[in-house]
């Protein structure tokens, strides 16, 4: 007699567990993502053809300023300190400078003079890393009066980018809305990148509201000029989102961000918020992607891919990403792992994959629960020797978590086996619990109707 197998194997309660791994990975990137400075070259601005053009770009402003020129033995002691900086010699260059201011007295040089002095100052200041330095001297550029606004407006925003670079926030964002401010006056544009930078300052002064809104017109101004917007405004922005509970806006941002970033961390949190919508089947689909791209390759994502594949009931892809992932080494072929690709076969309906898998697993298990599974994989297959030996093996062992089920699979091993004291045995063994014992009686009472019915088919003949 060929019996059905009563006792289905399931996908492991992990199945649900990793919705919240992919949650937990995406929350801790989308925490812990970073926004880099908005970075400009300081360089002094030195030299006659650049001062000809800051005085025309001057002229064309409604506010004019009259600048005095830098006069040709300054120029040429200026011009020695930039050369010896750009060699590298920043403590001769410095020399150079503290000598002309010194030497000449602070009376002696002009406005404009003044302020490119400590305009090298600042840059050597700057390279060295010594913001601080670089901070005042700055500071000094800007006190000098009639400097052009060209140089005003540079060296404040310099200024602004060092206080976030010391991570003064307040004072980087009090400075950069004074620039902003400037800017508007001369009627020029702001730029993206400013619009990012003051985002940033928002940030890290807790103002999420206007940190969002600046991080939005940096956004827009790039999408209207047909430029990709930065990879980190797009993480701002997602963040601050995500702070909002809106995670359809999440999902959005992410979907945008993915068609030119294509990174694990960016389909791991899209498949989370896929969860947090109940979008099961899209959280799988971005996932698989990733997958396919090969950017899943250590062996926690392997093997949460393939419970993610339990989950929708697709088992036959998770075997082979678990089959998969050990032939190319990147999964340990542990009894659990192998039990999780023989579980996998098995839901697949793909019985003679699954046994090899399952007996591997049980040999290298210290406990019977796997042998009793296999001798249950066996029964599918009708190999029912091996089932018997298979869950007598498992019951010896011990740690066999349903030692009941184990019975009845024994009992209708041995029944197919005609071996019915066993088979009997078995059943009554099984019977002792409550949760087998209805299934059990309903056996042994088969059972006996089936020996009254041969015995009496004997008789006959």
């Amino acid at each position: 007699m060929k019996t059905d197998n009563m006792i289905q194997s399931k996908p492991c309660s992990r199945v649900q567990s990793v919705g919240r791994w992919l949650s937990a990975a995406a929350l801790g990137a989308a925490v812990t993502f970073s926004v880099p400075l908005v970075t400009t070259a300081v360089e002094p601005l030195l030299g006659q053809s650049a001062l000809g053009k800051l005085q025309a770009q001057e002229k064309k402003k409604q506010q004019t300023r009259r600048t005095p020129a830098i006069r040709a033995k300054v120029f040429e002691k200026l011009n020695e300190a930039q050369v010896l900086a750009e060699e590298k010699k920043y403590n001769e260059a410095l020399g150079k400078l503290n000598e002309l201011r010194d030497k000449e007295g602070r009376g002696a040089l002009n406005s404009y003079e003044m302020a490119n002095l400590y305009n090298l100052y600042a840059f050597i200041y700057f390279t060295k890393e010594d913001y601080d330095k670089a901070l005042g001297a700055y500071e000094q550029v800007i006190k000098q009066p009639d400097i052009p606004y060209a140089m005003e407006v540079n060296t404040k925003f310099t200024i602004a980018q060092l206080y976030f670079v010391k991570e003064d926030w307040k004072k980087g964002v009090n400075t950069l809305l004074n620039w902003f401010k400037l800017k508007e006056e001369l009627g020029e544009p702001v730029g993206a990148n400013a619009h990012a930078l003051l985002s940033q300052g928002y940030y890290q002064l807790q103002d999420l509201r206007k940190s969002l809104q600046h991080i939005e017109i940096a956004i827009n101004d790039y999408k209207s000029k047909g430029k990709i917007p930065k990879e980190q405004w797009w993480g701002l922005q997602r963040y601050l989102y995500f702070e909002k509970n809106d995670v359809k806006k999440v999902v959005e941002i992410l979907e945008e961000t993915l068609k030119y970033y294509q990174k694990k961390a960016y389909w791991q949190q899209l498949a989370a918020m896929y969860g947090e919508l109940k979008r099961e089947k899209d959280m799988v689909s971005a996932m698989e992607t990733a997958y396919v791209q090969k950017l899943l390759e250590k062996e926690k994502e392997l093997i949460n891919m393939a419970y993610l594949f339990l989950s929708i009931e697709v088992p036959y892809k998770a075997a082979k990403v678990i089959d998969k992932g050990i032939k190319a080494k990147q999964i340990d072929p542990t009894s659990k792992n192998l039990e999780l690709l023989a579980n996998s076969w098995r839901q697949a309906q793909e019985i003679k994959r699954a046994i090899p898998e399952m007996r591997a697993a049980a040999s290298k298990s210290d406990k019977g629960e796997l042998w009793a599974r296999l001798g249950n994989i066996y029964l599918d297959n009708d190999e029912f020797e091996k089932a018997a030996e298979a869950v007598r093996n498992g019951l010896k062992k011990g740690g066999v978590k349903r030692p009941d089920s184990a019975q009845l699979v024994l009992g209708m091993a041995e029944f197919n086996l005609k071996n019915y004291d066993e088979a009997r045995k078995a059943f009554k063994e099984a019977k002792k619990s409550d949760r087998s014992k209805t299934y059990a009686e309903q056996w042994l009472q088969f059972m006996e109707r089936e020996l009254a019915r041969e015995k009496a088919l004997a008789q006959e003949v």
